[in-house]
C-alpha cells in the first residue's frame, strides 16, 4: 500500500513528526517488553521492576541485557524503517542501504577506523579532564555518576563465561547499535537536518552532537562526537549508509574485544597522552586523507551532501 501524504513535509514538520514515531515506537516496545518479561524472568509485578537494576543478580542481568536488546530495536531499527517507507516509499533508497560498497573502499574504512584510533584517545584523555566551576559541582557530579553507572552496567554485562554469552554480547554491544545508531542519526536525523540548512555540514555536525548526546556519557562526548562526524562524511561522501555501519561496527567490536582481552588494553593507550599532541594530528590527517580516498572512489558526479533518491 502507497502512502503518499507525508512525501513532501517541511524538514522540520519531518522533525517533528519523526520525534512522534520514535517515542510510539519506544512506547510500544516498551510494553511489550514488560508483558514478555513478566512471565519469563518471573517478575511479580510491575512495581518489583526498580529492583531488576541489582548488578549482583544474574536474572538481573539477563532483563536487563533483554531490556537492551528490545530498546535498541524499538528506538533505532523500527523508526528508521517507517521513516522511510512514510518519506518516501522505498525504504532501502531513503537510508541510502540501496547502493552496493566496493571492497576498496570497505578495506578504507577498517584503515580509517584503525588511523583515527590516536585523535580519538587524546580527546578522550582531555574530555576525561573536564571540570566546572563550583557552582555548577552538582552537574558534575551528576555527570560523573551517569559515567560509573554506565561503567559498572557495562562490566556487569561483559562478565560471561559461555560462548554463547560471549556471542550474544557481540551483538548487542556491537552489531546492533551498528546497525540501529546509524539507521536513526545517519540515515534520518542527519538527512533532516541537511535539508534544514540546506548543507550537509551542518547536517553531519548536528546529529554527531546528538548523537553522542544520547550515551548520556559526557566525559567520553567529544571524542564520540567526532566519530559521529566521520560516519556523517562517510555516508555523504561514501554515497551508501553501509559505509558508517562497517565503521562502527568495527569501533564497537575492538572495543568488544579489548574489554574480552582478545586484544592488548595498550591499544587505547596510543594518543592517550598529553605528550601526544604531534600523534594526534598526524592521526586526523591520515584520517582526512583516507576520507579523502573514500570520496573520490564513492563519488559518481552528484554534488556530495544532496540527498538525491534513485527510483
Amino acid at each position: 500500500m502507497q502512502v503518499t501524504a507525508f512525501r513532501g513535509m517541511r524538514p522540520s514538520s519531518q522533525l517533528l513528526f519523526s520525534i512522534f514515531i520514535i517515542i510510539v515506537c519506544f512506547l510500544f516496545f516498551l510494553f511489550v517488553a514488560v508483558v514478555i518479561a513478566i512471565p519469563v524472568f518471573k517478575i511479580d509485578s510491575l512495581s518489583n521492576l526498580p529492583n531488576i537494576n541489582n548488578l549482583s543478580d544474574p536474572n538481573s542481568i539477563r532483563f536487563l541485557k533483554f531490556f537492551q536488546v528490545v530498546q535498541s530495536i524499538g528506538i533505532f531499527i523500527v523508526p528508521p524503517v517507517i521513516i522511510g517507507w512514510l518519506y518516501h516509499g522505498k525504504i532501502t533508497t531513503y537510508l541510502m542501504l540501496n547502493r552496493k560498497v566496493a571492497f576498496s573502499s570497505v578495506f578504507l574504512v577498517i584503515i580509517l577506523t584503525i588511523f583515527v584510533n590516536p585523535a580519538i584517545n587524546y580527546i578522550g584523555v582531555l574530555n576525561a579532564k573536564m571540570a566546572f566551576p563550583g557552582w555548577l559541582s552538582g552537574v558534575e557530579d551528576w555527570m560523573r555518576r551517569n559515567e560509573d553507572n554506565a561503567t559498572l552496567l557495562t562490566e556487569a554485562f561483559l562478565n560471561v563465561d559461555t560462548l554463547g554469552g560471549l556471542f550474544f554480547n557481540l551483538f548487542m554491544i556491537a552489531f546492533l547499535p551498528a546497525i540501529g545508531e546509524e539507521l536513526l542519526f545517519r540515515g534520518v536525523i542527519q538527512r533532516i537536518f541537511t535539508d534544514m540548512a540546506k548543507s550537509f555540514h551542518w547536517g553531519i555536525w548536528i546529529s554527531a552532537i546528538l548523537f553522542s548526546a544520547l550515551h548520556m556519557q559526557f566525559y567520553g562526548f567529544m571524542p564520540r562526537m567526532l566519530l559521529g562526524v566521520i560516519f556523517g562524511y562517510l555516508l555523504v561522501w561514501g554515497g551508501s549508509l553501509w559505509l558508517p555501519i562497517i565503521a562502527h561496527f568495527v569501533n564497537n567490536g575492538v572495543m568488544w574485544l579489548i574489554n574480552q582481552g582478545k586484544i592488548d588494553p595498550s591499544i587505547e593507550e596510543i594518543g592517550a597522552t598529553p605528550e601526544s599532541f604531534y600523534m594526534a594530528i598526524i592521526s586526523l590527517a591520515f584520517t582526512l586523507l583516507t576520507l579523502w580516498l573514500i570520496k573520490r572512489s564513492s563519488y559518481s558526479g552528484e554534488k556530495p551532501g544532496i540527498l538525491k533518491f534513485k527510483q
